[in-house]
């Protein structure tokens, strides 16, 4: 990831506990590296969990501060929350525009998100939120976040517009993994992180076994990895619209 030259990092998730499954060993190295990084959540989870003597507002509540809490765990400086609504996100542009307001507030150089395209050989990957978040991102950060006639309301509010420079999409169909990074000593800390996700844990100790395979298999020589479609948006050779 050194040579991507981050500075600022902005992760969206569409849930709780989403980016510490498919990124928080990477956010940890990034923020080891000085690297600042916001969290911004779609919703707070409150249709997830097996308690059925918990209201969706008592989730909610309780979700949020197990996302809090394993931000701390990774670096994370801010947690973010917008008001989607748990199972039901949709890319609309009431929730790009949300978005783009993010961005240009936290003006990152990468997001990282979802991968807008379903992944077939695991399907428990493509949660339909899921998807609608990834389309979100990718549409906010292209081209909404860098037209300054997009969304006016946000340039007179002080937001003005600026370019994201990539995008590292988790969960993607395999044949569009193009990065894996190695986070081999970071391994601890997501499984620290994914820990204090209490409520959504039947079984912690077979999730702490499958994700450490997960880990394991996606580096291949003995170590452990996170894997990401990496996506250029801009760079020194881009021209807009081509």
């Amino acid at each position: 990831m050194a040579e991507l030259d981050l500075h600022k990092v902005l992760a969206v998730s569409a849930h709780p506990d989403d980016i510490d499954f498919g990124s928080a060993a990477t956010i940890a190295a990034l923020t080891d590296a000085d690297v600042e990084v916001s969290l911004c959540m779609l919703t707070t989870g409150d249709a997830g969990g097996f308690d059925p003597g918990r209201n969706a507002e008592e989730t909610s509540r309780l979700r949020q501060a197990e996302q809090e809490a394993a931000a701390d765990v990774v670096g994370i400086s801010e947690v973010l929350v917008l008001d989607e609504r748990d199972g039901f996100v949709q890319p609309t542009h009431k929730l790009v525009g949300d978005l783009v307001r993010v961005m240009r507030q936290t003006r990152p150089q990468a997001v990282l998100s979802f991968h807008p395209e379903r992944a077939w050989d695991r399907l428990q990957k493509a949660h339909p939120d899921h998807l609608a978040t990834g389309e979100a991102v990718v549409r906010a950060a292209y081209p909404y976040v860098e037209n300054p006639f997009a969304y006016p309301e946000l340039e007179a509010a002080g937001l003005p517009a600026f370019k994201i420079q990539h995008l590292l999409l988790m969960g993607s169909p395999a044949e569009r993994v193009n990065l894996r990074v190695d986070v081999t000593g970071y391994q601890d800390r997501k499984l620290a992180a994914l820990g204090r996700h209490f409520s959504q844990h039947r079984d912690a100790e077979r999730m702490r076994e499958f994700v450490t395979d997960q880990l394991q298999t996606t580096h291949g020589a003995g170590g452990y990895a996170e894997e990401f479609h990496h996506v250029i948006v801009n760079d020194p050779a881009t021209i807009s619209g081509f």
